[in-house]
């Protein structure tokens, strides 16, 4: 047996925590699984195994070899995936996640024609408005609308997301609209009940300079379409992302308010993944048609 392949028993052992179930998932014998094992001690001229009646354990040693070993296996293995996937079409699980809002309204043809044309890619997708743990959930690729913050993440822009005060043209009949964005806190507010600032936002005036305003909370919502509703229905001023209102501001049911002021900072629409030393043939080509799609946004 070759060198690799006993550092896989060696990895699978500790993965396991015994001989007999490493057996199990490799389809050996026990006695085979430890004969692999002490020869790769004899080769490395190092034990790394404490062997008991009832459990093994690593020592110093082995506990560094397989900090390594398993990294490097890894690795080997991502690129012996990269390449068949170069030679074949794409195979193997796509986690996505995505805003709800977003997402239903504009991922789900692109993602059920990406399905159709990879049908040997085992899609998963999850659409909701929690923060997920990228690495630790086993997302492949994540949809997300905001300011990019620093991460380990890679990122691609999709889109600009501009960000809309606005209200429908019946609250405005009833109420009037804000001559200053000073005025904002006097108008009934809708709000995005999720976020920890509440209704504060930053604004960006002609001159360049940023204020801080809040809108008076008279309705929250943990939901876009939520927000979206209430504000066609008159209930309050609110600030929306430009993908949930653009129908709405054409046809005239929304008006902007204070188009001379910019919700500061500018947002976007990224397609973030996990950083891997080799990009699978399936992410890459999921992140080119969520690319593609972007150009036809409304907005």
């Amino acid at each position: 047996m070759d060198h690799i392949s006993r550092v896989g028993i060696f990895i699978e052992v500790v993965k396991q925590h015994s001989f007999t179930g490493a057996a199990r998932a490799l389809g050996m014998t026990g006695p085979a699984i430890s004969k692999q094992v002490q020869s790769l001690e004899k080769q490395l001229g190092i034990k790394l195994l404490e062997r008991t009646t009832r459990h093994i354990s690593l020592t110093e040693e082995g506990s560094v070899y397989y900090e390594h070993a398993s990294k490097a296996l890894s690795d080997l293995n991502e690129a012996e995936q990269y390449i068949l996937e170069l030679k074949s079409k794409p195979t193997g699980k796509l986690k996505i996640n995505a805003p709800m809002s977003f997402g239903t309204k504009y991922l789900t043809t692109p993602i059920a024609n990406f399905a159709l044309q990879y049908p040997d890619v085992d899609l998963e997708v999850v659409f909701n408005d929690h923060w997920v743990d990228v690495v630790g959930e086993g997302f492949d690729v994540v949809v997300r609308i905001g300011v990019l913050e620093d991460s380990s993440l890679i990122a691609r822009k999709l889109a600009d997301c501009p960000i809309k005060l606005c209200a429908s043209k019946s609250f405005i009949e009833k109420y009037g609209a804000p001559k200053s964005i000073e005025q904002i806190k006097d108008f009934p507010g809708i709000v995005y009940s999720l976020h920890s600032q509440g209704g504060e936002l930053r604004f960006k005036a002609p001159d360049g300079q940023v204020s801080t305003q809040k809108l008076t909370r008279t309705f929250a919502a943990n939901n876009g379409e939520m927000q979206l509703e209430a504000c066609l229905q008159g209930i309050g001023i609110a600030v929306l992302p430009i993908f949930n209102i653009a129908e709405h501001l054409r046809s005239g049911k929304l008006i902007e308010l204070l188009p001379e002021y910019e919700i500061h900072p500018k947002r976007g629409i990224y397609a973030l993944y996990p950083q891997n030393r080799y990009l699978s043939t399936r992410v890459r080509l999921f992140i080119d048609a969520l690319s593609g799609t972007s150009k036809d946004l409304p907005w």
